[in-house]
């Protein structure tokens, strides 16, 4: 026994439809943004100067200098590779590389619970 759509639920069901119609209409511009941006280039934070020169390391401060020679030397270091080397402190030198990343100098990359600094 089937039963014919009354005036009210078919109202109701024209609404439906609608509304299912604008959200895909912003699903489809949703996913064309989506499609744009994933076909920029992802940027990568660069440092702010040149890469460091003879004019630079002498500008910097004897302890900043000393830090920034021993990475220039390991080319890639944790702050506790670079203590070794200088016979500091692992906290200083942490602090003296984050000054340099901070500066632009040098950049600093997080692996796992790792930081590294490179020139």
């Amino acid at each position: 026994m089937r039963r014919e759509p009354d005036e009210a639920s078919t109202k109701t069901f024209l609404e439906i439809i609608q509304k299912l119609e604008t959200i895909i209409q912003r699903l489809d511009a949703l996913a064309e943004k989506i499609d744009k941006l994933s076909l920029e280039k992802p940027r990568e934070k660069e440092p702010r100067s040149l890469p460091m020169d003879v004019a630079t390391l002498l500008s910097l401060p004897d302890h900043l200098r000393k830090t920034a020679l021993i990475l220039c030397n390991l080319g890639e270091a944790t702050a506790e590779m670079v203590a070794k080397e200088t016979g500091r402190a692992r906290a200083a030198e942490s602090d003296y590389l984050n000054q340099l990343a901070s500066r632009g100098y040098i950049k600093k990359k997080r692996i796992g619970r790792k930081v590294y600094f490179q020139v």
